[in-house]
């Protein structure tokens, strides 16, 4: 028998497929060990004796470890994990675990899970590279390093949560950015518009000047001498070609999934790991996209072949452009761009088989890698230039002669037509009107997740896996918060960048940071001793952290003015893992905490319907996306967890006897089943389990069955009953149970008893 061991559970359903059957395919779920938090300072590294790291198994995959080592006992093994360090690393501990030769050639490499791709690979196997293993191991070992001792020092002193390498700078990029933007002096500049009935004339220079202009007094003064006739000097008009962009990496596809879908990057990477790992799409089950943590736009010549013979047939020879192979500097050379692993699985034939999400998301990966391999747009350009009584103006126009790759990204507000008329150079235009506009310059936009993610990009901070992470890290930790999409420091987080740059400037760097990754590509390609880049980073790192451990002071909590009422004591804010609270800053001496004051609602007579004994009363959030907003709870709370989002009021529900609420003026039914009753409720089938709900049609919107329909009980959630199809009100005389209606006919919702009708 041969073993197959990847790392994702659901890929290797999919590997499973294309195999025979003396193939069988284990997972081993992501890693399987990691660093030990025992030695000296708990790193998990024995730094005296040459950084040795002391791997240990991960603790809830013991039981995992003993069952892959029970199943491949005496079997080949091949170890298929993913195509980087990380999985790279993976399969070095599968093998050292399962005391395998690190010299077999047993490690099995794709960038995408489909049959012919899986196949070749197999016929293609290599040893493990230890040079990317040891890139891996000397990334994790400087994390360890740096978020274990910096950490516990920050959580000492100023309360905050944790460091990292690539975090603490990504952090600082956006602490410095806020301090810039509040230290911004506007400056008052200004700029003139002739207005015509369908066309309008920008102001370029004034006496040949094209400097901004920041006097007023030089427009005030060139307004009265103007002619109200505008004098056409020149017309020049050309081709311009807009080339279509490359293929996503893992930046610019969260980039683009942020900006127009409106995905976090940690959402953005999940959608795009289920697509990778597969989807049942009609009778085969088929990964949709290549690997997903990329950083080159390399396209592979059977899939570019593929694309053109699509492209010339679809859209005819016109529409055939070229391939755009732009790998960033450092790139992972094996890796393709993000891609559909089939130009012919269009998102339209795919569609039924995703959520709505995977969806949008396919469709963009699909329209970007299309349209790379697309012709250029091309526009007739038009610039036209004005003279006035010492004054130069201009107008710009532009249209579309050819669509090119246009006709598959789709046209954004940059690609319109400007039209304006057929000028004749010499011919004299009367303005309608001649304004002065009164500007202010502008200090920086705040980052949002995309530009930062590209800013940290172009910085050479972090990799493909990392920014996803960085980004939630970030927010857990409550270092920033996000406003309609732009990115804030939190105090905590600029306390946090002030005292890293206080104490570690030269480690917490850009520069510094940028430099390791490359330090780490060049262990990666053999080309740097990694024991050696560990040396010089801890003899740097050390003084510093020494200097800091003596001088970091302590950041005291801030006073409430009030007294504990247990000792005396003065009140403090702390923060905790749910927010901030109000305790005694006596603390550990008394752990006294101010219980949290419960604003009743406006009717506290409105009984709770769940447990039948409490009744609701009003809350405002503290943390969540939904900070801020009243909510309503049953004061049974934790024996009762009914929450309700809007005003009770003393009515309860017809058709499931849940609360009514006031919803922006309507009183509806809290569960909103009215909403189900209108349209896909069965009136007539109670539900046997509670004798009280009715089933309600639904659609799994996640889950291996997504997509698919099942029946539930209208009084969920105090009733669970499910079935997938559809329940009627006969009774199984076998059994004495519902019976269901399928397309052979009825049968018995009991799966031990037979019965059919």
């Amino acid at each position: 028998m041969n073993i197959i061991i990847v790392e994702s559970p659901s890929k290797s359903k999919t590997i499973e497929t294309y195999m025979g059957s003396d193939f069988k395919v284990l997972s081993s779920k992501g890693h399987i060990r990691d660093l030990a938090t025992t030695g000296k300072d708990g790193l998990g590294i024995d730094i005296a004796n040459g950084f040795v790291p002391n791997y240990i198994i991960i603790k809830d995959k013991e039981a995992l470890v003993n069952q892959l080592k029970k199943e491949c006992k005496g079997c080949k093994v091949y170890l298929a994990t993913d195509p980087d360090r990380e999985g790279e690393a993976i399969s070095y501990h599968l093998a050292s675990i399962l005391d395998l030769d690190l010299n077999d050639i047993n490690r099995i490499e794709f960038n995408e899970i489909t049959k012919p791709a899986v196949i070749k690979a197999f016929e293609n196997p290599r040893k493990i590279d230890m040079n990317l293993v040891s890139s891996q191991e000397t990334r994790r070992m400087l994390d360890r390093i740096i978020g274990f001792k910096i950490s516990k020092l920050l959580q000492s002193r100023i309360k905050s949560q944790s460091a990292g390498r690539v975090q603490s700078v990504a952090l600082k990029l956006v602490v410095d950015l806020e301090k810039e933007i509040l230290e911004f002096v506007p400056q008052d500049y200004y700029e003139m518009e002739a207005i015509f009935d369908d066309f309008k004339l920008e102001l370029v220079s004034i006496d040949g000047k094209k400097n901004t202009i920041t006097n007023r007094k030089l427009v005030e003064e060139l307004l009265p001498q103007l002619n109200k006739e505008f004098k056409v000097q020149d017309i020049e008009t050309k081709n311009v070609k807009r080339e279509s962009k490359p293929t996503y990496t893992t930046s610019t596809l969260q980039q683009d999934a942020s900006s127009k879908l409106n995905f976090s990057a940690t959402k953005t990477m999940s959608l795009a790991q289920a697509l990778y790992e597969g989807k049942d799409v009609g009778n085969q089950h088929v990964g949709l996209i290549t690997y997903m943590r990329t950083d080159s736009t390399y396209l592979s010549d059977v899939f570019v072949k593929e694309c053109n013979d699509y492209i010339v047939e679809k859209y005819g020879k016109t529409y055939l452009g070229k391939r755009k192979d732009k790998t960033q500097k450092l790139a992972q050379n094996a890796h393709e761009g993000i891609r559909p692993t089939s130009i012919h699985r269009t998102p339209e034939s795919v569609k039924p088989y995703l959520s709505n999400d995977e969806y949008k998301l396919y469709k963009m990966i699909y329209n970007r890698t299309l349209s790379s391999l697309i012709a250029p747009a091309v526009f007739l350009s038009t610039k036209v230039t004005f003279e006035n009584t010492r004054s130069i103006w201009k107008c710009n126009g532009q249209k579309l002669q050819f669509d090119g790759y246009l006709k598959v990204y789709g046209k954004s507000e940059e690609d319109e037509n400007i039209i304006f008329p057929d000028f004749e150079v010499g011919q004299l235009y009367t303005a309608n009107d001649i304004i002065i506009k009164d500007l202010q310059t502008k200090p920086k936009s705040r980052f949002t997740e995309a530009t930062l993610i590209k800013e940290m990009e172009e910085l050479g901070i972090g990799r493909p896996s990392t920014y996803a992470t960085t980004m939630s890290t970030l927010t857990k930790r409550k270092y920033i918060s996000i406003k309609e999409k732009k990115i804030y420091p939190t105090e905590q987080g600029i306390l946090t960048t002030e005292k890293l740059d206080e104490f570690f400037s030269t480690i917490i760097d850009v520069k510094y940071t940028a430099t390791m990754e490359e330090s780490l590509d060049k262990i990666a390609k053999g080309e740097q001793d990694n024991i050696e880049e560990l040396t010089k980073f801890y003899d740097d790192f050390m003084p510093l952290f020494d200097n800091a451990k003596s001088n970091m002071t302590t950041v005291q909590p801030k006073k409430t003015g009030e007294v504990c009422p247990v000792c005396g004591g003065d009140l403090v804010i702390r923060s905790g893992k749910y927010g901030e609270f109000v305790a005694c800053g006596n603390y550990p001496n008394c752990t006294y905490i101010k219980e949290e004051e419960k604003e009743e609602s406006d009717d506290t007579l409105i009984k709770c319907p769940e447990c039948g004994s409490g009744t609701f009363v009003k809350h405002i959030a503290t943390r969540g996306k939904n900070k801020g907003k009243a909510f309503y709870s049953c004061n049974n709370f934790p024996k009762c967890r009914n929450i309700i989002n809007f005003v009770p009021v003393n009515e309860y529900c017809p058709n499931c006897n849940a609360v009514m609420v006031n919803e922006d003026g309507n009183i509806v039914c809290s569960k909103h089943c009215h909403e189900e009753k209108e349209n896909n409720t069965l009136d007539d089938v109670i539900c046997p389990k509670c004798k009280k709900g009715h089933f309600v049609l639904r659609i799994a919107k996640k889950g291996k069955n997504t997509g698919s329909k099942f029946y539930a009980c209208s009084n969920y959630p105090r009733c669970k009953n499910i079935y997938t199809d559809e329940p009627t009100n006969e009774i199984c005389p076998s059994c004495n149970t519902i019976m269901l209606k399928t397309e052979t006919g009825l049968v018995c919702s009991n799966p031990e008893c037979t019965t059919k009708k």
